[in-house]
Formats: structure tokens, sequence, C-alpha cells
């Protein structure tokens, strides 16, 4: 068969089983984004989800002997959440970005890609496939930009024509020669709305991420989140959409192209108060199908009580008085001490004295110490 017939076959059929855009590659090393990634390691800008090394991330052949071409795929999914829940006082409640609305978007492309893979095989019996989303050491970006399904903006993310940058991205190394696709020129211009929205100033310069400082990652990691950072992240709870929602190509941007993308307004803008005693079970239950759970509850929980804390949710002190006295996780507890510090409430200094005299871990007691010199309560005292 034809390699231009079995990509005419392989587009027609990817729009049956509703991907929403297909392009090809060259297998080629990507030797620009090598250099990227090397300065990006050099200035300390990784995040340290990153998988596999610089030449494997880079190198196509590395991971699959042979390869000829790279097919990347990519499907839409919503921005506007229909029928949000109000938060208002008393009744507060958190967010997860968009990216992690509906079921896990990991499950949905593999699920894709399998379909293709296979189809593909009935085309080409002895073809080699290889299929990675997101957690693949393939940058889905680059794999994009190069198949011409979008150019990668300032807000280092993949912006399509059709669906700007609301698309999840997957790719298919293949040992099959198919003709590449031609990539999109660069639409962002002197446009710079992202870099200067960005809430961190995670966005050194168009184009290029400081990992450490993006509230994306910060919302996920586990320890203590740096004090610089705790006022910055609002009611996030997972991710961040600042600088998707003010890129001029997202404006009217809403597709609902895939039931299972569909939000439950509840899980994805849940009450935050119940949130901090929910347990493992629960938790996992609610949230499990979603991409934002997949760090477990901790971080949630901490986030949680840095966003009662932004919203000086008065209704919430009960329960983070008991997190700082009882919580097991020194993170939950020095994070309540930090949020009680933010109200100017009698009792909040009374419950960080008393947690201070049987607190036993440095970092909490580092956190009971600043929040008893929080500025507001020495007011109060005077």
């Amino acid at each position: 068969m034809a390699n231009a017939q079995l990509k005419e076959e392989i587009i027609a059929y990817s729009k049956r089983i509703g991907i929403d855009k297909i392009g090809f590659a060259a297998a080629d090393p990507f030797v620009s984004f090598k250099n990227r990634l090397l300065e990006q390691q050099q200035l300390g800008f990784e995040s340290g989800f990153e998988k596999g090394s610089i030449e494997e991330r880079t190198n196509p052949s590395t991971l699959l002997p042979e390869a000829k071409t790279i097919i990347s795929i990519a499907l839409a999914y919503p921005s506007k959440l229909k029928n949000a829940p109000k938060s208002k006082k008393g009744d507060r409640r958190g967010i997860f970005c968009r990216a992690s609305w509906g079921e896990d978007y990991h499950h949905i492309l593999r699920r894709k890609l399998q379909a293709l893979e296979e189809f593909i095989l009935t085309k080409v019996e002895d073809a080699k496939c290889l299929s990675m989303v997101d957690t693949g050491e393939l940058s889905d970006r680059a794999v994009a930009e190069r198949a011409g399904i979008g150019w990668s903006g300032k807000n280092c993310a993949i912006i399509t024509p059709e669906f700007g940058s609301y698309v999840y991205l997957g790719e298919m190394i293949t040992t099959i020669s198919i003709p590449p696709d031609t990539p999109i020129e660069d639409q962002c211009g002197t446009c710079n709305k992202c870099v200067e929205a960005c809430p961190t100033g995670a966005l050194v310069q168009g184009g290029q991420l400081d990992s450490n400082k993006c509230i994306a990652f910060l919302t996920q990691t586990k320890d203590m989140l740096g004090e610089r950072y705790r006022k910055k992240i609002g009611n996030r709870l997972y991710g961040c959409d600042t600088c998707q929602v003010v890129c001029p190509e997202n404006k009217g941007k809403d597709f609902h192209h895939h039931p299972e993308m569909e939000p439950d307004p509840d899980i994805v803008k849940p009450q935050l108060i119940p949130l901090l005693t929910i347990s493992n079970k629960e938790f996992k239950r609610k949230f499990g199908r979603i991409s934002g759970s997949w760090r477990g509850k901790k971080p949630i929980q901490r986030n949680a009580i840095i966003a009662l804390a932004h919203y000086k949710e008065k209704e919430a002190l009960p329960t983070l008085f008991h997190l700082l006295e009882s919580d097991p996780r020194p993170v939950i507890r020095g994070t309540a001490a930090w949020a009680i510090g933010e109200f100017t409430e009698k009792s909040c200094e009374e419950k960080l004295i008393q947690a201070k005299n049987r607190e036993k871990d440095p970092n909490v007691l580092y956190e009971i110490d600043k929040a008893l010199k929080n500025k507001e309560f020495d007011k109060i005292q005077g």
C-alpha cells in the first residue's frame, strides 16, 4: 500500500473514533528541543516529574529502534463549567484546572491510541508501534509542534487554530514511513498576555517556564508550600489555567465532543471544609476518576487549607484547630498553623500557643512561631 494512501486511511479512521486532530512527523532527533532541555536543566527549571534521560526524551529511536514516523493526536476538552456551584461565605469551594475535568485524560487518549494502533496493524502487519501520553519520555508538545497540530505558544502550551490550547495530546512512534505534515507558523506575535498574567512569574519569558514557580506544579507537590506562593494560589486545588484563560486564541473556545470529559461540577469545584477531613476511601471514591487525584489527597488538603485562609473563612476554624492539634502529618499541621495565623480571632492565638507547647516537629514549630508573630495578633493584644 502506498504510504500516502495509508496516511489518508489513518486520518479517516482517526475521525471515526473521535480523534479531533491528527498530524504526522518524522522520527528524527529533536535537536533544538534537546538544547532547550539542557538549558532548562542548567537553570534548574525542571519540575522533577520528567521521565527518562534527555537523550531518550529527544531521540525517538532510543525508544523504538527503526522509528520512522511519530503520529500526534489531539482531543479537545471543555473550557466552561455548566451549572457551576457558587462559592459563598460558609460554603467556600476550590477548583480543579480544566485539564483535570472529567475522566483522567491519560485513559481516554490511551484508548484512542490503542484503537489507532490496532487499525494500523491491520494495514501493515509487521509494523511496530509505541504509544505514550504525557508520562512517556517524549515531549507531547515538541511532537505536536513538529506534526503541525499547533504552534508552541509563549505559555508553553500547544495552541491549535481550531481548539486553542484546550487540547490533550498523545503520540505514537511507528516503524512505518508516512509523509510528514508541515509545522504551523508561530502566531503569538507581539502578544505577551500570558507572561504578564502568570501569578508567580513562572513564565520567565515567552516559551520558557521555571517549573518550580509554576502553580500547576506547586499544587502537585507534597511538602510545605513555600511561603511566597501561598497567597498566590487562591482557591486552586490542582493546576492553574491563568495563562490559558488570558490567551486571545482561547477566546470563545469551548468544545464538548467527548462525553467522558464532561465535568461533574461538585467534583471539580468541591466544598473546601469537607476536604480537610475526607478519608482515603472517600477521596478515591469521589475524586479517583479525575487526573487531579494522582498525587493522593494530601496535596489537595494542603491546598484546601490555603484556600480557606485566602477566603478568611471563619467557619473553617474549628476544623483547622482540629488539624493543628491531631493530624499526624506535619505538612497538614504546619499549613493549618499558617492558615490560623491569617485570622484575627483571639481563639487563634490561644490555639497556636497550645500547639506550640505540645508540638515536636521543627518545621511545624517554625510555622507556629511565624503565625504567632502575625501583626494582627499584636493589634488584638494592644
